[in-house]
């Protein structure tokens, strides 16, 4: 059974950083890309990031470019997000998710925010940007 545990998510000030982490296991995590989709309250589904199963290809969200990267262990099996400046509309909570297809090579396809281009995710973890 596919299992994908995300953790670290707290309070952090405006300006802050944060690292968040997805541990994963019932799947051959090496095979596969993994993304970061954040949801707000009373929005829909965002992606954030992905990366492709040996990091030769990471795609970023303009809002978080920069900001925010992604990186992967996958003799952990795990992947992660390190988000700094945080901002206020940053506060969501934040999903880990299995995308269904290999990462286009050429850059976001544009449908990465809808939750059918996955097949797994996680229960998210609450990152709340606050003073």
């Amino acid at each position: 059974e596919v299992h994908l545990v995300e953790s670290g998510g707290g309070l952090v000030q405006p300006g802050g950083s944060l690292r968040v982490s997805c541990t994963t296991s019932g799947f051959f995590f090496g095979q596969r890309s993994m993304s970061w989709v954040r949801q707000a309250p009373g929005k829909g589904p965002e992606w954030i990031s992905s990366i492709n199963k040996d990091s030769t290809n990471i795609q970023y969200a303009s809002a978080v470019k920069g900001r925010f990267t992604i990186s992967r262990d996958n003799a952990k099996s795990t992947v992660y997000l390190q988000m700094s400046s945080l901002k206020y509309e940053d506060t969501a909570v934040y999903y880990c998710a299995r995308p269904r297809y290999h990462l286009n090579p050429h850059g976001p396809r544009g449908d990465e925010s809808n939750w059918d281009q996955y097949d797994a995710w996680g229960r998210g973890t609450q990152v709340t940007v606050s003073s």
